[in-house]
């Protein structure tokens, strides 16, 4: 479960009906069929990133479906894992806009480890059936975690790419922070506006306006 700050803050939530039932189902579907990511990662992105340590929000939208991708982080893989083509773009964007190398791994729990929370709207899947989970209940959770870093008097950095992303929007009323969204980084979108948004500068540029550390991007 939750290691760290998020636990107070979000304890409510995990005594709200929906929670309950959503908990009885996942329950039923660890046991029945095979979901990813293990259970034991469903809450990766908040145990390695804590409410406090939190600079940046890249929201996705649920785990990879293919056996042994998805560990808890939105776009990130296992180490030793093909990079998906949504993570090769990510990875182009990078090297083109601050000149990173393109890395060898999709790994991403360095960013994770200096305040990028690498959050996805829904947590779990079946295996092989993207947006199989979704509407279970994961989406009351999530857009919770949204509207409690919205509170943050820290200036954040949200990265929304993609429809379902920048639908919560809404959800990030307060002017402190940067909002930053583009198209998804997948190959059916990506041209139309992800390659050339430069987010990765946009990010340290801000954090460093407001005193903050900037990321060290470079996988």
């Amino acid at each position: 479960m939750l290691t760290n700050d998020w636990a107070e803050i979000l304890k409510t939530e995990f005594h709200k009906p929906y929670m309950k039932n959503l908990c009885k189902f996942l329950e039923e579907e660890y046991k029945n069929r095979t979901i990813f990511p293990p259970f034991k990662d469903i809450f990766n992105a908040l145990n390695y990133t804590p409410y406090k340590a939190v600079k940046v929000l890249i929201l996705g939208q649920d785990p990879y479906p293919n056996y042994g991708q998805a560990h808890g982080l939105s776009f990130s893989v296992n180490p030793g894992v093909e990079i998906p083509k949504s993570l090769q773009n990510i990875f182009k964007e990078l090297h083109d806009d601050l000149g990173c190398a393109i890395p060898q791994t999709g790994y991403l729990k360095k960013w994770a480890d200096q305040g990028v929370l690498l959050l996805n709207s829904v947590l779990t899947v079946r295996a092989g059936e993207p947006n199989s989970h979704k509407g279970k209940g994961w989406e009351i959770f999530t857009d919770q975690i949204i509207r409690e870093l919205n509170k943050k008097e820290q200036p954040v950095v949200f990265i929304l790419w993609g429809n379902n992303a920048r639908a919560k929007k809404s959800l990030i009323t307060e002017n402190r922070h940067l909002i930053l969204e583009s198209v998804h980084p997948s190959p059916l979108s990506a041209k139309r506006g992800f390659f050339g948004s430069k987010p990765f500068s946009k990010t340290n540029d801000f954090l460093i306006k407001h005193g903050l550390e900037p990321i060290d991007w470079q996988i």
